[in-house]
C-alpha cells in the first residue's frame, strides 16, 4: 500500500461508509444495484483500451469495479478515502494495488495511466471547484488522448427516489427535493451524506472545464431504473434476475441512442480524453 495522501476528506463521509453503509453490499443485492453495476460496466468495456492496460480507480471503494477490470485483463491501481474500503478491495478484487488518498491530489505520476476512472468522487465533493480540480487530476494522471470516466448522480434521481418509496410529502417536496432540483445540493438528512447531484449539461461543462475533449453524456440507468425500484419494494424481495431487471436494461441500451433520456438515470455517466 502507498503512503497516504495527506489530504484529509470530510469526517462524515467516511464516518458514513465507515459505520453507517457498507458500500461492498450496494450493487448486488438490489436489482437496481445490478443493473447500475451491469451498465457501468457496459459502458466502461466500450471506452476502455484493450487489454493489459494500467487503470486508475479513483473512488474505487470495495473493489467492486476492479474486479472485473482485473479478470478483464486490465492492471488496477485503487485509491479510496476510507480504510475500511481498501482492506475490502484486497478481498473483492485480489491483485489491485491500492492507495489511501484523495481524488483532488493524486500521488500519480503524470501521463501514466491508459484510463483514469472517478466513478464515486464527484458526488461527494459539494464545490464546483473541487469536482473540476479532481477531473484535472485524473486527466493530468491519464496519458495524452486517454480515457476519463466519471459517475455523478442525477440531479432528479431524488424526486423519483421518493416518489416510488411513497415518500413524496410536502415537506420533503418543498424542502429538500426543490433544493436539489433548484441548486443540486444534498444537506445528507436522510440516509447519505452531503452530496451534489449533477445534470447531464453541468457535468459536460465541468468536464470541459477539466480540460477533457470527445466529452460524452450518458444515462447509466436508463429510465427504467424508479419502475425498477418500486417493483422491487411492492414485492418484497430482491428481483436480480426477473423480466423487468432485463427490461429495465434493454431500455437503457436504447435510451442511449437519445441523450434526452440521460436526466432521467439515476446515474450520469461522462468520458472525455485527456489532451494530446
Amino acid at each position: 500500500m502507498s503512503t497516504p495522501n495527506p489530504v484529509q476528506t470530510a469526517s462524515e463521509i467516511v464516518t458514513y461508509y465507515a459505520a453507517e453503509y457498507d458500500e461492498a453490499d450496494r450493487l448486488h443485492t438490489t436489482a437496481t444495484g445490478r443493473l447500475e453495476l451491469l451498465r457501468t460496466r457496459e459502458l466502461l468495456r466500450r471506452h476502455l483500451p484493450t487489454a493489459p492496460a494500467r487503470v486508475l480507480d479513483v473512488g474505487g471503494g470495495p473493489g467492486t469495479h476492479a474486479r472485473w477490470l482485473i479478470k478483464d485483463g486490465h492492471t488496477v491501481h485503487l485509491i479510496a478515502p476510507v480504510p475500511r474500503h481498501l482492506d475490502q478491495a484486497a478481498i473483492h478484487a485480489p491483485g489491485c494495488t491500492t492507495e489511501l488518498g484523495d481524488a483532488r491530489h493524486l500521488t500519480a505520476t503524470t501521463d501514466s495511466y491508459g484510463a483514469v476512472l472517478l466513478l464515486g468522487p464527484l458526488y461527494h465533493l459539494t464545490t464546483r471547484a473541487d469536482r473540476v480540480r479532481a477531473l484535472e487530476e485524473a486527466a493530468r494522471a491519464a496519458k495524452p488522448g486517454a480515457l476519463v470516466a466519471a459517475a455523478g448522480i442525477s440531479r432528479y434521481s431524488l424526486l423519483q427516489d421518493y416518489t416510488v418509496h411513497a415518500e413524496l410529502t410536502p415537506e420533503l417536496l418543498h424542502g429538500e427535493v426543490a433544493t436539489v432540483l433548484r441548486s443540486g445540493s444534498y444537506d445528507g438528512s436522510r440516509g447519505f451524506t452531503t452530496a451534489h447531484f449533477h445534470t447531464a449539461a453541468e457535468l459536460a461543462a465541468e468536464a470541459a472545464d477539466a480540460g477533457l475533449t470527445n466529452i460524452t453524456v450518458t444515462g447509466i440507468e436508463g429510465p427504467g431504473w424508479a419502475y425498477l425500484r418500486a417493483a422491487e419494494r411492492t414485492a418484497g424481495t430482491a428481483l436480480h434476475d426477473s423480466p423487468l431487471l432485463h427490461g429495465a436494461l434493454e431500455t437503457a441500451r436504447l435510451a442511449d441512442e437519445h441523450p434526452e433520456f440521460a436526466d432521467a438515470s439515476a446515474h450520469l455517466f461522462v468520458t472525455g480524453r485527456a489532451a494530446e
